[in-house]
């Protein structure tokens, strides 16, 4: 994009602003649904910045403008920010000022900043008018520069919504409807704003396309003791899912009629989750309305998987398992004739498993990190940054696919050849962080942050740390990323329970050297019942080798040398009567063959 393009959006942003009496506004990373990924419709923080990252907030004022974003993208950000007004401000740098401190210095007393309600969830708001409050500046929620000013901005996606068949879902909509209304009336809430969209698809067995890697459409529910309403696109909904919604008890509106609904909402009071939930949804409720900030009924029920959806999954992973098996075969071979590159690499694995049955799309974009590029934590290869893969190091691979039945997430790093006896050692550390959470008992309704320490202990007794989640919930054919369940070392109070999924996914991160880490997704079962109440473990249901040789054996203890040697048997079992070619059958023998001190 040119930098001029942005210099004159920025100038033709202020003649706006003036005109509505504002001096500055802001431009957030997210849209109406607090989505992961956002439809183009809504980057528009992107469109006045022309900084392409995920994660960033743009302010422009009537004299300046700056971007905000995390040490992920500093290099990127300055590079795409240089020739245009922006600065960059780097997160969690010392010296960086918060938005509102940077406000504050630019700005008069008195004076008006934007936002726009539809795009910032109803806690940001609050938390950006009690820290402008300081500086006696009043926050604007009702104002869209780019309803007026975005020319050429993308439609709202309009794919066909489709049914998601009770064959593969396990319960019914109107099963589902039912548990959520007894959750209401256990809070004496009226109803509940259902905005994300993981939630809705979950809830009335539906599924779309409208947002990258994730099969959920754009839409709102409002969910009451007497009615559920689905807010929709018309065009999106075929006269079969229009029928099938009638039978379930669902009626369908325009999605842009959802401020004409909530503006004449009838009951005395309603649920929404200030953290999910856009601004504007709260602001047009009547006044009289008593709203309950409450985290979302939905969330913890979805989190717990069905029969259906659990044997979903193993079919998910089974087909995952063998299009890993071809690729990982592939793989060392390509890259010793040479001309792989990260992307080269990430298009092989994504074409094999696009031949499974049920294959939909990838879950999120693949990490194909060599080298150094393993460090970055979400790294993701472009043209610019794409680097060719030696025969030698360490390859971290982190991908996933979204299938009919299942949504599977899985990390191997892979060695290419000859390794420095410090990486050895770091993955080493990482894969025994990953066995030892892999066997660990313990009681029912634990929190992840329990257990998080089992992943990093080892790793701990030598000073190393990663800064991410050791694990977090899957979604049954919807995000790859669930909550509220987590492994984390944040304190995350969301209980365990039997019958949930969740990854466990330690790593170890050296900038400019390598990265390592190893992930399977699990899945939480019982384990015993007795006087101490129910315990739990946890069954892999991810189906691939993992790379033994990098390991240092000596380092291992025996039990965890014990659970890799199963763990492999069990991958070999399941997937050897499914693999056709003789030399796919001899790699999946030798990757899996039992290893010894």
């Amino acid at each position: 994009m040119e930098k001029k393009t942005i210099t004159d959006r920025v100038e033709s942003l202020r003649v706006w602003m003036r005109q509505n009496g504002l001096s500055a506004f802001i431009f957030p990373s997210t849209d109406p649904h607090s989505g992961e990924y956002i439809p183009d419709h809504w980057m528009s923080r992107q469109w006045i910045s022309g900084f392409n990252g995920s994660a960033g907030t743009a302010v422009v004022t009537l004299t300046d403008a700056a971007l905000w974003t995390d040490s992920r993208y500093f290099l990127a950000a300055a590079e795409q920010l240089e020739g245009t007004p922006f600065t960059l401000m780097k997160l969690c740098v010392e010296g960086t000022p918060t938005i509102s401190e940077w406000l504050g210095s630019q700005l008069e007393e008195g004076t008006e900043v934007g936002m726009d309600g539809w795009v910032n969830t109803v806690k940001d708001v609050l938390e950006m008018e009690e820290d402008l409050e300081p500086y006696n500046i009043t926050l604007v929620t009702s104002l869209d520069p780019t309803v007026e000013l975005w020319k050429d901005r993308p439609s709202i996606p309009q794919s066909p919504v489709e049914m998601h068949p009770i064959e593969l879902a396990g319960e019914s909509a109107s099963s589902k409807i039912g548990r959520i209304r007894k959750k209401l009336a256990e809070e004496n809430a009226d109803g509940l704003i259902i905005s994300q969209l993981d939630e809705i698809a979950w809830l009335l067995n539906l599924r779309g396309n409208d947002v990258h890697c994730n099969p959920v459409f754009v839409s709102y529910v409002i969910l009451t003791n007497e009615d559920c309403t689905l807010f929709v696109d018309g065009r999106k909904i075929s006269e079969e899912v229009a029928h099938y919604l009638s039978s379930e008890g669902v009626t369908t509106k325009p999605y842009d009629q959802i401020d004409k609904e909530l503006v004449a909402y009838p009951y005395d009071t309603v649920m929404m989750d200030y953290a999910t939930s856009n601004s504007q949804l709260c602001s047009l409720l009547p006044g009289e309305v008593c709203i309950l900030d409450h985290k979302s009924p939905i969330a913890p029920l979805k989190a717990i998987k069905n029969e259906t959806e659990i044997k979903g999954y193993r079919s998910a992973m089974l087909k995952d398992g063998i299009a890993l098996v071809k690729f990982l075969r592939w793989l060392k071979p390509a890259v010793e004739a040479g001309g792989q590159t990260e992307i080269s690499i990430d298009k092989k694995l994504t074409s094999l498993r696009a031949e499974q049955p049920l294959y939909r799309d990838i879950s999120f974009d693949t990490i194909a990190g060599y080298g150094a590029h393993g460090a970055i934590v979400h790294y993701e290869a472009t043209p610019e940054t794409d680097i060719p893969v030696e025969p030698k190091g360490l390859l971290l691979l982190d991908s996933g696919a979204q299938y009919q039945d299942g949504t599977t997430d899985i990390t191997r790093t892979i060695a290419l050849g000859p390794l420095t006896d410090e990486e050895r050692h770091d993955y080493t550390l990482v894969l025994r962080g990953h066995i030892r959470l892999a066997m660990v008992k313990f009681p029912s309704g634990s929190s992840g942050t329990q257990l998080d320490v089992c992943a990093r202990y080892a790793m701990w007794q030598e000073g190393i740390n990663y800064l991410h989640g050791t694990g977090h919930g899957v979604g049954s054919y919807l995000n790859v990323h669930e909550g509220p369940h987590q492994f984390r070392m944040n304190y995350m109070p969301a209980p365990l329970l039997a019958n949930m999924t969740i990854t466990n996914e330690p790593g170890i991160y050296k900038t400019g050297k390598h990265g390592c880490r190893t992930e399977n997704t699990m899945l939480i079962t019982h384990f015993t019942d007795g006087e101490f109440g129910e315990f739990l473990q946890l069954e892999p249901l991810t189906l691939c080798p993992i790379d033994t040789a990098p390991i240092n054996i000596d380092e291992m203890q025996q039990d965890e040398i014990d659970y890799l040697n199963r763990y492999h048997k069990y991958v070999c079992e399941q997937i050897m009567p499914h693999l056709i070619d003789e030399e796919d059958k001899k790699w999946l023998i030798e990757a899996t063959a039992p290893i010894h001190k």
